[in-house]
């Protein structure tokens, strides 16, 4: 089991490493090669400056065996197959972690502009570089869904969307794609992502579709953070979040909602663990995970912002950790989604 302490070093000093499944730009805080330490997956930043790197099966810290052993995730195979008007099929859907299947419906985003986009944010720069298509269709991710369960063993699925003009902010979209799935490969667990409806009967269209879980990300409870870091969804209140988690948590159950808490966006730690204390008591699980300047980000591009310290991010997981386990609720326990699989934080390498 990889020790708390190497772990977090791992998310933010990353590791030096040719790694078969990576994920470059999008709309997560970080590029990651993903990984397996000690048979648990994690998603890596890969940098050439990293004191870690790989050898045979074994994880080095400077050249020296750091007692962990590594597995690159292998490439799917799901990945060599077209649909039939040509599109790729990792044009439409990605492995994250080692059994992942994740997509964002529709890659572009009415929030993404100057002033208005999430500066930790790169949603477009996939569908700029030719990665991805703009609106995957539901017929193409039901036929993705079913090759990558028949071919690589994918256990769970993932669907988030950049926030459309319209009230559903996109729900809508992403429920008519899960009853696709659902259709194709009715075993599959899925979790949707996007930010409030403003129309909250959606969130039951959403579970009545077969999604099993959902993530409402708001990325921090401060709303000087919020204006500052997410000028766009800011303009969101607090209260419409905690409306959407209270109603997520009657439609989906407790433990099969989550939302993304950002550390080292300049949140006052102690602020954020109570934060997160709140969110577990409502039945909310607080997916805590280091911000990771992302090249393409105005963050990066206009900010020169910098990841959190290995200290701030091992001391607010740790705390937010306990919380978690106090109240019983562990990652393990979601349906889908990223707390099921928990690759991009730490807190599954403390238990929760």
């Amino acid at each position: 089991m990889t020790e708390v302490s190497t772990r977090v070093d791992l998310a933010l000093l990353g590791i030096r490493v040719d790694a078969p499944v990576q994920r470059r730009a999008g709309a997560g805080p970080s590029d990651d090669g993903h990984m397996l330490f000690g048979g648990a997956g994690a998603a890596v930043p890969i940098r050439s400056d990293s004191p870690y790197t790989v050898r045979g099966n074994r994880l080095l810290f400077e050249g020296s065996d750091a007692g962990v052993s590594v597995e690159p995730v292998r490439r799917p195979r799901f990945y060599d197959l077209r649909t039939a008007d040509g599109i790729a099929y990792d044009r439409i859907a990605r492995l994250h972690g080692a059994d992942v299947l994740a997509t964002t419906v529709v890659q572009t985003c009415v929030r993404y502009t100057e002033d208005q986009r999430c500066r930790f944010c790169a949603i477009e720069a996939s569908l700029t570089a030719g990665d991805t298509v703009a609106v995957k269709r539901p017929g193409q991710l039901a036929e993705v869904a079913a090759a990558a369960v028949r071919l690589d063993g994918v256990r769970q699925m993932v669907m988030t969307t950049g926030t459309s003009a319209g009230r559903d902010r996109g729900a809508r979209h992403l429920a008519r794609c899960v009853r696709a799935v659902k259709a194709a490969v009715p075993g599959l667990p899925i979790q949707v992502q996007c930010e409030p409806p403003g129309d909250l009967g959606t969130l039951r269209e959403l579970r009545e579709a077969g999604a099993d879980s959902i993530g409402i990300h708001v990325e921090s409870l401060d709303d000087r953070v919020r204006a500052r870091w997410m000028p766009g969804k800011s303009t969101v209140p607090l209260a419409e979040y905690r409306a959407a988690w209270s109603e997520a948590v009657r439609v989906f159950g407790r433990n099969q909602v989550s939302t993304y808490l950002l550390v080292g966006l300049g949140e006052d730690p102690d602020e954020l663990v109570s934060g997160a204390r709140e969110l577990i008591e409502m039945g909310v699980y607080p997916f805590v995970v280091p911000f990771r300047p992302l090249n393409g980000t105005l963050a990066v591009d206009v900010d020169g912002a910098q990841a959190p310290s290995a200290q701030h991010l091992e001391d607010v997981t740790r705390r937010v950790a306990a919380e978690l386990r106090a109240a019983e609720m562990f990652g393990s326990g979601q349906k889908a989604g990223c707390a099921a699989c928990g690759a991009c934080s730490v807190l599954q390498t403390t238990g929760a």
